[in-house]
Protein backbone atom coordinates (compact mmCIF):
# COMPACT_ATOMS: atom_id res chain seq x y z
CA UNK A 1 0.00 0.00 0.00
CA UNK A 2 0.64 3.37 -0.79
CA UNK A 3 -0.58 6.62 0.63
CA UNK A 4 -0.42 10.04 -0.70
CA UNK A 5 -0.51 13.49 1.28
CA UNK A 6 -1.24 16.48 -0.46
CA UNK A 7 -0.99 20.12 0.49
CA UNK A 8 -1.29 23.49 -0.93
CA UNK A 9 -4.44 24.27 -2.84
CA UNK A 10 -6.37 27.14 -1.91
CA UNK A 11 -7.76 30.25 -3.81
CA UNK A 12 -5.90 32.75 -5.91
CA UNK A 13 -6.43 35.42 -8.31
CA UNK A 14 -5.79 34.99 -11.62
CA UNK A 15 -1.93 35.29 -12.55
CA UNK A 16 -1.07 34.33 -9.18
CA UNK A 17 0.92 31.12 -8.20
CA UNK A 18 0.80 28.22 -6.19
CA UNK A 19 3.19 25.40 -5.27
CA UNK A 20 1.21 21.58 -4.48
CA UNK A 21 3.02 19.25 -2.88
CA UNK A 22 2.50 15.39 -2.39
CA UNK A 23 4.57 13.38 -0.15
CA UNK A 24 4.34 9.48 -0.54
CA UNK A 25 4.77 6.81 2.13
CA UNK A 26 4.50 3.17 2.58
CA UNK A 27 5.53 0.43 -0.10
CA UNK A 28 7.47 2.89 -2.44
CA UNK A 29 9.23 0.92 -5.71
CA UNK A 30 12.73 2.45 -6.50
CA UNK A 31 11.21 2.70 -10.11
CA UNK A 32 8.00 4.62 -10.15
CA UNK A 33 6.13 7.25 -11.50
CA UNK A 34 4.55 10.81 -9.38
CA UNK A 35 2.49 13.35 -10.88
CA UNK A 36 -0.65 15.03 -11.18
CA UNK A 37 -3.99 14.98 -11.84
CA UNK A 38 -7.03 17.86 -12.11
CA UNK A 39 -10.81 17.36 -12.05
CA UNK A 40 -12.73 20.07 -12.61
CA UNK A 41 -16.63 19.51 -12.22
CA UNK A 42 -18.50 17.57 -14.75
CA UNK A 43 -15.03 16.83 -16.54
CA UNK A 44 -12.94 13.87 -16.49
CA UNK A 45 -9.43 13.42 -14.49
CA UNK A 46 -6.61 14.84 -16.57
CA UNK A 47 -2.76 14.46 -16.29
CA UNK A 48 -1.25 18.12 -15.40
CA UNK A 49 2.46 16.62 -15.51
CA UNK A 50 4.25 13.91 -13.85
CA UNK A 51 7.73 13.04 -13.02
CA UNK A 52 9.39 9.27 -13.14
CA UNK A 53 12.11 7.99 -11.14
CA UNK A 54 14.09 7.07 -14.72
CA UNK A 55 14.25 11.26 -15.38
CA UNK A 56 10.98 11.47 -17.77
CA UNK A 57 8.44 14.04 -17.14
CA UNK A 58 4.93 15.12 -19.28
CA UNK A 59 3.17 17.50 -19.03
CA UNK A 60 -0.25 18.57 -20.13
CA UNK A 61 -0.28 21.66 -22.95
CA UNK A 62 -2.27 23.54 -21.07
CA UNK A 63 0.43 22.97 -18.26
CA UNK A 64 3.63 23.25 -20.63
CA UNK A 65 5.15 27.10 -19.65
CA UNK A 66 3.33 27.69 -16.73
CA UNK A 67 3.78 24.88 -14.73
CA UNK A 68 6.72 23.00 -13.36
CA UNK A 69 6.75 19.63 -12.02
CA UNK A 70 9.87 18.65 -9.34
CA UNK A 71 10.44 15.33 -6.90
CA UNK A 72 12.96 14.87 -4.15
CA UNK A 73 13.43 11.26 -4.39
CA UNK A 74 14.84 10.97 -1.60
CA UNK A 75 11.46 12.10 0.46
CA UNK A 76 9.56 10.12 -2.24
CA UNK A 77 7.57 13.31 -2.71
CA UNK A 78 6.54 15.28 -5.92
CA UNK A 79 6.08 19.00 -6.26
CA UNK A 80 3.99 21.59 -8.67
CA UNK A 81 4.86 25.01 -9.19
CA UNK A 82 1.91 26.73 -10.91
CA UNK A 83 2.65 30.56 -12.39
CA UNK A 84 0.35 32.51 -14.05
CA UNK A 85 -2.98 30.58 -12.94
CA UNK A 86 -6.10 31.01 -14.83
CA UNK A 87 -9.55 30.30 -13.72
CA UNK A 88 -9.65 27.16 -16.42
CA UNK A 89 -7.12 25.47 -13.68
CA UNK A 90 -9.67 26.05 -11.34
CA UNK A 91 -9.88 21.97 -10.21
CA UNK A 92 -9.36 19.34 -8.06
CA UNK A 93 -5.89 18.85 -8.17
CA UNK A 94 -4.98 14.54 -7.09
CA UNK A 95 -1.65 13.38 -6.45
CA UNK A 96 -0.98 10.33 -8.15
CA UNK A 97 1.94 7.11 -7.88
CA UNK A 98 2.16 4.66 -9.97
CA UNK A 99 5.00 1.32 -9.88
CA UNK A 100 3.96 0.17 -12.96
CA UNK A 101 2.21 -3.17 -10.73
CA UNK A 102 -0.27 -0.72 -8.55
CA UNK A 103 -1.55 2.89 -8.94
CA UNK A 104 -2.65 4.92 -6.18
CA UNK A 105 -4.04 8.37 -5.50
CA UNK A 106 -4.57 11.07 -2.77
CA UNK A 107 -7.43 12.80 -1.77
CA UNK A 108 -6.99 15.84 -3.43
CA UNK A 109 -6.64 19.34 -3.30
CA UNK A 110 -9.19 22.37 -4.27
CA UNK A 111 -7.36 25.10 -6.74
CA UNK A 112 -9.88 28.09 -7.47
CA UNK A 113 -8.25 30.68 -9.60
CA UNK A 114 -11.07 33.44 -9.00
CA UNK A 115 -10.85 37.19 -9.04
Amino acid sequence: QVQLVESGGGLVQPGESLRLSCAASGSIRSINTLGWYHQAPGNQRELVADSSTEGRTNYADSAKGRFTISRDNAKNSVYLQMNSLKPEDTAVYYCYYTDYFSDYWGQGTQVTVSS
